[in-house]
């Protein structure tokens, strides 16, 4: 497996994610994974769906609920695979003109709706074609309804119950649109639009929300 390397230099103490210390004047060495240039690796779901094994930027599909290293990347919604996703990219107040903003920065905004582009575009990642699809070939965001459906077919609608799915889901985290600061819970996006916002799913009560494009979450794709 090949792999990128992010190197941030850290130049204060700030909190631990995923199993990675970050301490004060020290370099870290963060790996990007690309899923484009390997072998993708598939789980078939309860509903006989072919799926990724793992999330996003994930060096591995999940061994336990707790395995940081199947956390993955955080996406903010829509945006393509240009570094923001990774846990600890640096943020940026100023909202993007188009749907490529053009640097690494996750955007963070405290003003309705809390998207991180000027003008809200409903035509990204929709579909295997759609704009700025972070997926595999072949491979791209689920629905509300495929999500619902996997759900569906869990023992327990909790997060024992999405680890215990074929598709070892965890509760990974997300980042705050506001300030891109990371907290803990489980979700992971679908295409499905609703208004303003977008619907996740919700590990905790396994529901279907609806979340700010802003946020930054998982994704898990599905094969088309």
């Amino acid at each position: 497996m090949r792999f990128k390397m992010l190197i941030i230099s850290v130049c204060f103490v700030s909190s631990f994610l995923s199993g990675i210390s970050l301490a004060q004047n020290h370099v870290v060495v963060i790996p990007l994974i690309s899923h484009s240039d390997n072998k993708i690796q598939t789980v078939t779901s309860a509903n006989g769906r072919v799926w990724m094994d793992r999330n996003l930027g994930a060096s591995r599909a999940a061994v336990s609920a707790d395995d940081s290293l199947a956390y993955g990347w955080m996406f903010q919604w829509g945006r393509l695979d240009d570094g923001h996703q990774v846990p600890i990219s640096s943020t940026d107040a100023v909202l993007s003109d188009g749907y490529v903003p053009g640097h690494t920065h996750f955007i963070t905004t405290d003003s309705a709706p809390f998207d991180w582009m000027e003008q809200q575009n409903n035509n990204l990642w929709q579909g295997v074609s759609g704009i700025n699809n972070p997926c595999p070939s072949g491979f791209r965001l689920p629905t509300k309804a495929e999500w619902e459906k996997e759900r569906d077919s869990w023992i327990t609608k909790n997060p024992a119950g999405a680890f215990a799915s074929p598709l070892k889901l965890v509760e990974a985290g997300y980042r705050d649109y506001s300030d891109g600061k990371y907290y803990t819970g489980g979700y992971c996006w679908s295409s499905t639009i609703d208004g303003v916002g977008v619907y996740s799913i919700y590990f905790s009560d396994a529901t279907i929300t609806i979340d700010r494009r802003g946020y930054g979450q998982s994704v898990r794709c599905i094969k088309d």
